[in-house]
């Protein structure tokens, strides 16, 4: 017999690379169906972390004559905020979603670095410090380091720009914030702080707003509770 040879058998025609079923032989055996692994939404948890960050930081911003120690900030950034948003980060990334997993992975660099620029351990401001006193130089550093995350969110912001109104918003609002801080830290002009953290609480709200209508849904509460996702252009365009 040769190789490309082709047997018929109880209905069934074989040959060496494919198995076809004759319509009038019997029926195949059913096959069990794979099991179905589902897995949870991770997004809503890292603009809960970013917009808590970024609300802790601009109250005490605005309230800067108050509250003098970034020592609540520090908290929130590490403990919160860089830990959580860094997990959301890997989990996004495993789910196959490469934008969300890049901004809340930078992000949660983000505020891990923003926590350390005030620990003593790490000796940034203690670099700048003459007798006893911080120098300018140290505002003009942190001035570059909001100037740099600027324009990292400003990046983010344009590749989110066919996503959800509160994601353009949360983004565009920090763009705005981070700028007028940034230029605080090079002139020390009041007003700019004053602005930056208004900003920053106006972009706070659009990360819980984002936060809120993904993980407010039918099987958890109320229908006139839970909010639209409000996209902002449909994804064929």
């Amino acid at each position: 017999m040769s190789s490309n040879s082709i047997t018929e058998k109880e209905g069934v025609k074989d040959n060496y690379y494919v198995q076809t079923v004759a319509m009038d032989g019997p029926a195949p055996p059913t096959q069990m169906q794979p099991y179905q692994r589902t897995f949870g939404n991770p997004a809503p948890l890292g603009m809960l972390a970013y917009g808590t960050v970024f609300l802790c930081s601009s109250i005490l911003t605005l309230a800067s004559k108050n509250v003098g120690s970034p020592s609540l900030v520090m908290v929130f950034a590490t403990f919160y905020g860089g830990i959580s948003q860094t997990l959301v980060g890997m989990w996004e990334m495993f789910l196959g979603n490469t934008f969300s997993a890049t901004v809340f992975t930078t992000y949660g660099g983000f505020n891990f670095s923003y926590g350390a620029l005030y620990l003593p351990q790490i000796g940034l401001a203690a670099a700048y410090t003459v007798d006893g006193v911080v120098g300018q130089e140290f505002y003009n550093a942190i001035g570059i380091y909001l100037a740099i995350w600027d324009l990292i969110t400003f990046v983010f912001l344009l590749g989110a720009i066919r996503t959800t109104a509160p994601i353009v918003a949360t983004l565009g609002f920090t763009v705005c914030a981070l700028t007028c801080l940034s230029a605080n830290a090079f002139t020390g002009n009041p007003h700019l702080a004053t602005a930056g953290g208004a900003l920053g609480i106006i972009a706070s709200f659009g990360a819980y707003y984002g936060a809120l209508s993904l993980f407010w849904t039918q099987q958890t509460t109320l229908s006139f509770i839970r909010l639209p996702l409000l996209v902002t252009a449909p994804s064929n365009v």
